[in-house]
Formats: structure tokens, sequence, C-alpha cells
């Protein structure tokens, strides 16, 4: 594992759902570093995504901590919430950080205040853990339905020296492009300007975390955030591409996972569009199958049933000729014309459709637009975690 230079880590039990397990984490920077953010876009916005908001405009370049908790959402949680949240940064005083050094994250059920008698009581253990856990642990610690922690590493070569990034995230349900109930963390040694960071954070995340849906369900909550320190080398000229590239690299690696550990799921649906007028109009063809309940019921269901498909295309709002579309499961043409392909499809893909990916190639020509989404198929599991999530 390539774990960045100049960060230490802290888990702790605070019981802010279930006792016994870990869910409190703290990622510390020995060092002020170089921040970036990229949050949901649901109009209800959580305490945590309003304060680290608030944090990051103030001191992109002085941030020296990431604190985030499983179990409580803070979330629809009004001023109160707010002002807890604020009080969870003053709870870091023990550490000798500041409020205005530390972006706060947090996940669980909405609606929920803080409980601020398990963090006070949380907060000393997790001074006292600091340097005692792992990316592993801390990736833990921010699960909430998750099946496994996700974690990324990368090691680049750039002109200065040798540069690592890691990142974890958490997210299995509630997931749909546009950010969804995901919280995801970058940590590279790299030294880089900010602003640049920035804006390579948000193509990244474009390209990765904004492409997959579980539900079509985006949430309160939702950010992404990368912090580069500088502890190994300075990117900058060409090396910046570089880095880039691994950073985009660490995206889809855990986007990847969240679809693969999708709630109740059990197959990850690469839906490329290709041939689109528009990027939006690739998007809207994408988004259309992907959370459509009866294409990945039919995928669950090993069901090669292309009238689903191209149904979902023609409701999508893209815009295209109907004769002109092509359609291919698992690599092979089974709509095209605008009629079937004749063939016992159902022979045909019963080994692709056994796969843990399978992929749905659409091509509208109707222009040179492309985009990859990754999808998850839809189980009874999932309609069983969801209906018992709160009780």
């Amino acid at each position: 594992m390539n774990i960045p230079s100049g960060f230490r880590f802290s888990t702790t039990q605070c019981g802010f759902k279930r006792p016994g397990r870990s869910d409190l984490a703290l990622v510390v920077s020995d060092a002020p570093a170089a921040a970036a953010g990229v949050f949901t876009t649901n109009r209800f916005q959580a305490a945590p995504v309003l304060v680290a908001r608030e944090v990051l405009a103030a001191s992109p370049a002085g941030i020296r901590a990431l604190v985030v908790n499983s179990g409580q959402a803070n979330a629809c949680t009004g001023q109160e919430g707010i002002d807890k949240c604020r009080a969870t940064l003053e709870l870091l005083g023990c550490l000798g950080l500041k409020p205005s050094e530390v972006l706060p994250a947090s996940t669980g059920v909405i609606g929920d205040q803080l409980k601020m008698d398990l963090w006070e009581l949380g907060v000393p253990s997790l001074r006292d853990n600091l340097g005692r856990a792992g990316l592993v642990d801390v990736a833990r610690a921010i699960m909430t339905t998750d099946t496994f922690p996700k974690i990324a590493s990368r090691e680049v070569s750039l002109g200065s020296g040798t540069v690592r990034l890691a990142g974890f995230c958490k997210g299995a349900g509630m997931i749909c492009p546009n950010m969804a109930t995901m919280l995801g963390f970058i940590l590279c040694d790299a030294g880089v300007d900010p602003a640049w960071w920035q804006a390579a954070l948000t193509r990244c995340v474009e390209k990765s975390f904004n492409a997959i849906t579980v539900d079509g369900d985006t949430s309160t909550n939702d950010c992404v955030l990368a912090l580069a320190n500088g502890a190994a080398a300075t990117a900058a000229g060409a090396d910046l591409q570089i880095l880039e590239e691994a950073l985009l690299e660490i995206c889809q690696d855990l986007a990847y996972m969240i679809v693969q550990d999708a709630e109740g799921g059990t197959k990850v649906m690469r839906v490329n569009v290709s041939g689109a007028a528009s990027m939006a109009d690739a998007q809207l063809a994408a988004r259309a199958v992907g959370n459509s309940p009866l294409v990945k019921t039919a995928l669950y269901g090993r069901d090669p049933n292309w009238g689903r498909i191209v149904a979902a295309l023609g409701r999508s709002g893209a815009s295209f000729t109907p004769e002109a579309v092509v359609v291919r499961i698992a690599g092979l043409t089974i709509f095209r014309q605008g009629t079937p392909v004749k063939a016992d499809w159902d022979s045909l893909l019963a080994s692709a459709l056994r796969r843990d990916t399978v992929d749905i190639d659409i091509e509208l020509n109707a222009g040179g637009a492309e985009l990859t989404l990754l999808a998850s198929d839809f189980t009874e599991e999932y309609i069983k975690i969801n209906a018992e999530y709160r009780t």
C-alpha cells in the first residue's frame, strides 16, 4: 500500500449508532495541505457540507485534517446542526488543530442531531490513538451499509521525486451521478497549487464519482475531499498531467468499488454510450438505462431483455434517430435498424450474463460525444436493506 508521507490516522468507537464498532475517523497532515472539495448538488445540504465549504473557501492552502463520522448524517438539522458541527471542530483543539484547519464529513440517518456527549467522550481517545491506525482502519470506520472498506493507492515518479496518492471512500446505496451517498477522500504528498488541485479534482470526479449509479438517489452529505501536503516533492509543469492521471485512476478505482458493493447488488453494468449529439445527451441516455429498474432487474435475472434498454433510451430525452441506434450486450449486437437481431440470445448470452461485470454498448449515431456510466443491478436484498435501514 502506497501511503503518502506526512499523514497520520486515528479511529475510535463512539457508539453513534451501535456499540462495538469504530465510527469516528481522523486524518491529520503534519504540514498544512492544499485542499480541494467537490460537494453534493442536492439542495438540502448537510451541516458538514456547509461547514466544509466555508472552511475550504477561507483557507484552501492551510488544511491540516479531515474528521469523518458514520452513524449520524447531521442533515436537515437546521442551525443547531451547523452549530454542533462547528463544536466538533472545536473539540479537536486537544490535538492542536484549529477549526479553520479541519474539514468535516458525516454519513448516516438524515434528521438526527449529533450526539455531542458521545463526541466529547470520543475525541480524547481519537487524540490518544493518533498514529496507531492505518488507512484500512479509517476506511472501515466510515462504513454504513458497505460490506468492505474501499481503498486505492498509486505511486508516481515526477521530475522532482516520487510521490504517493491514496484514497478511501464509503458508499453502497443512495448513489446517483452528481454525487451520491458517498464520501471520498484523497491524500497526496505532492506539493501543488491549490487552484490547480481544485480544478484537477473536479475534472476527475466528473469522470468517476459522477459517472456511477446504484438507485438514482442523490444524497445530502456527499463530498470528495482531497489534501496534498508537499511532504515528498513538488509537482509543476508536465508533472501535473502525470499527477492528474494518477488522481483519476484513484477516483475511478474507488467509484467502481462503490458500484461493486451496491446494496444487495450482484453485478456491475457498464453502460457505454457513443455517438451522442452532445455530452448532455450522452448523460441522458446512459442514466436512463443505468437507473431503469426494469433494466436493472433484468440484469439481475440474467435476462437479455433488449426491449427494456431501448425503451429507456426512448424516454431519456436524448436526441437520436431510432433506426440509427445499435445496442450490444457483452459485445454482441442484439438490436439495430429499429429491430432486434434474430438469434437465440438466452443461450448466446447465458455465460456473459453470469459475469460480475456486463457491458451494454449503445451507439446513437447522432454525433461524437461519448460517456461510460457504471450501474448496479437491483435485487430483493436491496429492498430489504432499505426497508429496514432505520429499524
